[in-house]
């Protein structure tokens, strides 16, 4: 696949759009209520953090999609590590991260993560990638040799996995889950019927089918996956997917809302205020699964150590 990059009048700083993007005509950007502002990364934990990163060469989806929970994240050393590159090769409409063909993959850099968890002591990680459709595994054997490698430096780490979704990469599924992450997060993101403007290089169920995939590989694990609200989807088509992802034997689920990177992004359709996301963790519960955090400002990797936590007491209180 092709992609052609319009750096044509870019600032310094500024990042390549996917076309798509970069013609986009503006979308409104309403104002965010009180519900939604955090403060500002200012604390020497934060920069402690970004020391680390920096040194050891790697990429965080905590900066590359602008995750608002930043600064408190960093402050107490968690991290998403982002593998196989800043650069991806899918163009969603609610993504902050590059679009474009990417470079070829640092073989050092599994080496290099299990180092920095080892600088951060970290008990959980997470670790993520970019869509990489341009790999015959669709980057697969890179997440498995950094799950290696994690264990290598910090065998009592926990790990978690949030995945592409290995479209068309037939095997990449069965090389992740053969490297025994503790936790595999996919994320739907967002309600079927929103799949052609919200993520139109991915398919509902296919996503569906992949985590499904995971427990029929290895009962034991794990599994997770998140969406965004305020994207106009309707509270119907919420519960719908749950019973989905129910059917399909997950165990967590995560709702945060949707906030717009930039005026050439997917607009928010509605800020979903903190009662109803208190409602759909309720149902969300009701429907078996063993964990729900819903809340304006949930993101997949938010509190993740804590919920890994609270995820194996509650499968242990079921036995």
């Amino acid at each position: 696949m092709a992609v052609v990059l319009d750096i044509n009048g870019l600032k310094n700083g500024e990042r390549p759009r996917h076309p798509e993007k970069a013609h986009r005509p503006d979308s409104a950007a309403p104002k965010k209520p009180d519900w939604i502002r955090v403060k500002a990364p200012v604390s020497p934990g934060y920069f402690a953090t970004q020391k680390i990163m920096r040194e050891n060469g790697l990429i965080t989806v905590c900066e590359e999609a602008g995750c608002p929970n930043i600064g408190e994240c960093w402050e107490k050393k968690h991290a998403t590590f982002m593998i196989m590159g800043d650069t991806c090769t899918r163009a969603c409409a609610f993504c902050n991260v590059k679009t474009g063909l990417p470079g070829a993959l640092d073989v050092n850099e599994p080496e290099h993560v299990g180092e920095a968890t080892a600088k951060l002591g970290l008990a959980h990680i997470v670790v993520t990638s970019v869509d990489r459709d341009d790999l015959a595994d669709g980057g697969a054997a890179h997440f498995a040799a950094t799950i290696r490698a994690i264990r290598a430096h910090c065998p009592q780490t926990t790990i978690e996995v949030l995945t592409p979704d290995f479209l068309r990469k037939e095997g990449a599924l069965e090389i992740v889950v053969a490297a025994k992450p503790d936790v595999f997060n996919h994320n739907l993101e967002t309600v079927p019927s929103h799949y052609l403007t919200v993520r139109p290089g991915a398919r509902y169920f296919h996503s569906l089918r992949l985590l499904q995939q995971v427990k029929e590989l290895d009962p034991t694990m794990f599994t997770k996956s998140g969406i965004m609200v305020g994207l106009g989807e309707e509270r119907n088509e919420v519960l719908a997917l749950m019973d989905d992802l129910r059917s399909a034997n997950v165990d967590f689920l995560t709702i945060g809302q949707y906030l717009q990177p930039t005026r050439k992004h997917h607009e928010v359709v509605r800020f979903v205020p903190p009662d109803e996301f208190n409602a759909y963790e309720t149902i969300a519960c009701s429907k078996g699964f063993l964990m729900v955090s819903s809340s304006p400002l949930t993101r997949s990797s938010h509190h993740a150590g804590e919920d890994f936590a609270r995820l194996k007491a509650a499968r242990a209180s079921f036995k």
